[in-house]
This record gives structure tokens, sequence and C-alpha cells, in this order.
């Protein structure tokens, strides 16, 4: 049989959208964003197509835009791909978006949680990937919390599996020392650490799975808002990897793609 060219299955892809459209089974901006690859709102274009090119849902980034336009980019989010993941998310942002989705799919799960100040949507049915690989996430104490907790949703709508250990941090080695066991089963692992951020070398020293450390903006004086621990991660003698300080979604992402990759070679 002959194989189709591309040019062939892009036509064939289109003239299905344009039926599904014609038909009322999606709305504009599914159409646009299967032909496109994005959607356009008049707060933004949203790149529906993220995760089919690239393994990651796209997040709608909530912090320097007004609630109404975090709101009308969830609200297409949800319609182009049965979800949709807001970002620095204040309180008024994840009012805004409860009430557009509300009005837009009432059958919605809506989860807002205000220390990771992410808002989380998932359309009626929606079913989340699974994957078979876990994300230990690691903190160094409370105040690394929001951050890890990013970079856990994040990891978490990837599908990968996410163990959360909290409050481990160098001041106290026992505090690692007898959760060491439980880090070593994860197939990746985030740590999430502030002030001087020697966590993550540490707990790249006593585990075979693949770090990423984050540092965290907390601690004041010389070396404070982060600076440090990114210092210390970007010089660590154990290997690791370091996303920028408080890129807890840039942390999560990189956990969920590694994820990915150990569940399709499983």
């Amino acid at each position: 049989m002959r194989e189709q060219s591309p040019n062939e299955t892009d036509g064939s892809r289109t003239r299905d959208t344009l039926e599904a459209l014609a038909a009322g089974d999606i709305g504009v901006s599914e159409a646009e964003s299967r032909i496109a690859g994005y959607a356009t709102t008049a707060a933004g274009r949203f790149d529906a197509a993220r995760e089919d090119r690239r393994g990651i849902p796209e997040a709608v980034l909530a912090e320097g835009k007004r609630p109404a336009e975090a709101a009308a980019l969830a609200t297409t989010a949800l319609e182009t791909t049965g979800r949709a993941l807001v970002t620095r998310a204040s309180p008024d942002h994840a009012a805004a978006v409860r009430e557009a989705v509300g009005d837009a799919a009432p059958d919605a799960d809506v989860d807002h949680d205000e220390v990771t100040r992410t808002v989380v949507v998932h359309a009626a049915g929606f079913e989340p990937p699974a994957l078979s690989a876990t994300v230990a996430v690691v903190t160094a104490g409370t105040a690394d919390a929001p951050v890890a907790g990013e970079a856990e949703v994040v990891a978490r709508e990837i599908g990968a599996g996410v163990d959360r250990i909290e409050d481990v941090g160098v001041a106290n080695l026992d505090r690692l020392l007898d959760q060491v066991a439980r880090i070593r089963e994860a197939d990746v692992v985030v740590v999430a650490a502030g002030r001087e951020g020697a966590l993550p070398t540490v707990v790249a020293g006593l585990v075979a799975a693949p770090v990423i450390a984050v540092p965290v903006s907390t601690g004041y004086g010389e070396g404070g808002e982060g600076a440090a621990a990114l210092a210390g991660a970007l010089q660590s003698c154990t290997v690791l990897t370091t996303v920028n300080v408080d890129a807890g979604f840039v942390a999560g992402a990189q956990a969920g793609l590694i994820a990915r990759a150990i569940d399709g070679g499983v």
C-alpha cells in the first residue's frame, strides 16, 4: 500500500477538523489549535500542541497577567487539551479561573493550591497520563514547599508518580539519613533548598537516580535570595542538574521528561 505523504496526512487532518467543526463536535478554538498548533485569544496565543510536540503540558503563567487574562487562557486550554495548568496564581487569579471555568465547563474539576500557587483544571472524563516511574520531591525545609510543590504538580500532570519527602535539611543530617532508603526508590529526584543550598549536593552523593537541584530564594544577607544556593548547586562536586532559582516548573518538567523516558524503556 502506498504510504501517505506528509502533505496528504496534513490535508486529511485539516479536512477531519473542519468536518468536526461544521458538525458542532468541536469549537473554533479547538479547530484552530488542531490546524495551526495553537489557539488565539484576546489574552494571547495558547500553545495547545506543546504536550504532543514536547511531552510537557502547556502552562499559563498567571504572574504578570490580569486575572481575566489568565482565566481566558485557562478556559482555552481546557477547551483545546482537556485540562489547564495555571502557575504563580494569586487568589484573584484562582477566583477568576474558577468562575470562567464554571461558566464554560460546569462539570470540570478545579483544584487550587494556595501554597504552590497552582490551579489545575481537568475536564469531566479527562484521564491524565500514567507513567511507570516515580519522582521524589525533596525539601530542605518548610520555606521550600511552594517551589517544590510547583515541581510536584508539573511532574504529576506529565504522569509521573510523586513521593514528597519534606524537611530533611542538612542542619540535622539524621533527618536526611533516615529517609535515604525511601529517596533511593525513586527513578528521579528533585531537591529544593534555599540558604546555602547544600541538600541537593548531599542527596546526589547518596542516590543512583538523576538529581535535579532547585535553588530557592530563601536566606538573607550575603548570598541571600537564592544566590548562594544557586552557586552551590552549580559548583557541586556530586553530579546533578541545576535549574534557575525558584524554577519549580522547569524542575518538574525535566523530572517528568526523565520519567517518560524511563517509562518508555520499560
